[in-house]
């Protein structure tokens, strides 16, 4: 992924409004970002942990989402699958909901996926980050076509947000 800016980062979310999307809290790490590693830019709000921001390439330049997601819950400790990037962690992961774009999610209308609570998949798939013993199960697949899986994975959940 290309590295982005703040601006970049403000200006590309499709479910939130304008105002909303100012004053939504941006990493301020972004410099220290790992750019090469990453499929897309994902954080949780350090200052309200139940939400969470997702910003990915898409082919009319990026596309950010605001999710909403469950707390830190203590004792939750079965096992359970990314839908994006197929990693399964024990208790690290979370069903994330986005409203949808537009007058559909005024209305309240939204999707949800499951997906790594810490929005980490891109580091999970190249092993970067260790999901633990059975996080990552033996594919056949290359690396590459497991990042055109977690790409694809996302894409499709962003297109079900923006229809």
């Amino acid at each position: 992924m290309k590295p982005l800016t703040e601006q970049e980062i403000r200006t590309a979310f499709v479910n939130c409004t304008k105002g909303e999307a100012k004053r939504l809290s941006v990493p301020r790490d972004l410099a220290e970002r790992p750019w090469d590693d990453l499929d897309y830019l994902g954080w949780r709000d350090p200052q309200a942990p139940e939400r969470a921001y997702v910003v990915a390439e898409s082919g009319d330049g990026p596309k950010g989402i605001v999710l909403r997601c469950p707390g830190t819950t203590v004792g939750q400790l079965r096992r359970s699958m990314c839908s994006l990037c197929v990693t399964t962690h024990t208790g690290g992961v979370s069903l994330m909901v986005a409203p949808k774009a537009g007058k559909a999610g005024q209305q309240g209308n939204s999707v949800g996926a499951y997906m790594c609570s810490d929005l980490a998949c891109s580091l999970y798939v190249r092993g970067k980050r260790d999901a633990g013993v059975g996080g990552r199960m033996h594919e056949s697949l290359t690396l590459e076509e497991k990042i055109q899986r977690t790409v694809a994975n996302l894409a499709a959940f962003i297109a079900k947000v923006t229809a």
